[in-house]
């Protein structure tokens, strides 16, 4: 287990943030991060704790009801632009600012998709570098300069199981995928195949799971 001091080491700080209530009934926007910015659109505090912690849904365990159903708008900005590992470690600290969040990590095994190279070979693009930035909505992910570790992490929160990275590429690349879960368009499986040449597979694995020990919802500001 992992303890909160090393979980919550103190982490740099938006220079400003705001947090407002979502509104209920509407669909979230996701998380968009670029220049340094952060813009979560009326998405739940799970959401957020997926985005922050890079975790997928099922890897987030306890907490009160309303983490999946009350819904908040968050806007913050850091003091110069940087890439997206720094604006999550941002992200983290403003939850335990805000939201009081503690928490603890553990191991457990659990189901998982192993994201590898398809029979044919990755439909990838060099990136030519400079910041990272990520739009993760339903049914598309943008990112450009984003490393196959961080793609998994950003396709874990669309699916059932978290995602390990065995692609075996290094590098970061600009990719751009989009599918739907109805029968008139491709399956998120099917889409990472067709518009990536990578793959996805299912097995069981040592992953790692946040466990929420206290966490409150924030006041207005």
């Amino acid at each position: 287990m992992i303890g909160l001091a090393m979980l919550f080491a103190q982490n740099p700080r938006f220079e400003v943030a705001s947090v407002r209530p979502g509104i209920p009934g509407r669909s979230g926007g996701g998380l968009q991060t670029g220049n340094g910015r952060l813009l979560v659109e009326n998405e739940t505090l799970k959401r957020c704790m997926m985005g922050a912690f890079s975790l997928g849904p099922n890897q987030i365990v306890g907490g009160p009801p309303w983490l999946e159903t009350d819904t908040f708008h968050i806007a913050a900005k850091a003091e110069e632009a940087v890439g997206d590992a720094a604006i999550m470690q941002m992200l983290q600290q403003l939850l335990k600012d805000r939201f009081k969040l503690e928490a603890h990590r553990e191991s457990k095994m659990i189901q998982a998709y192993v994201l590898g190279v398809g029979k044919n070979g990755p439909k990838l693009e060099k990136s030519a570098g400079g910041g990272s930035t990520t739009q993760n909505s339903r049914g598309r992910i943008s990112a450009r300069a984003t490393t196959m570790d961080r793609f998994a992490q950003v396709l874990s929160r669309q699916m059932d199981f978290p995602v390990l990275n065995e692609t075996g590429l290094d590098g970061v690349f600009d990719l751009t995928i989009q599918w739907t879960n109805a029968d008139t368009g491709p399956s998120i499986f099917t889409a990472i195949q067709e518009q990536l040449g990578l793959r996805l597979s299912s097995r069981k694995a040592a992953v790692d799971v946040l466990v929420i020990d206290h966490v409150e919802k924030p006041t207005e500001n």
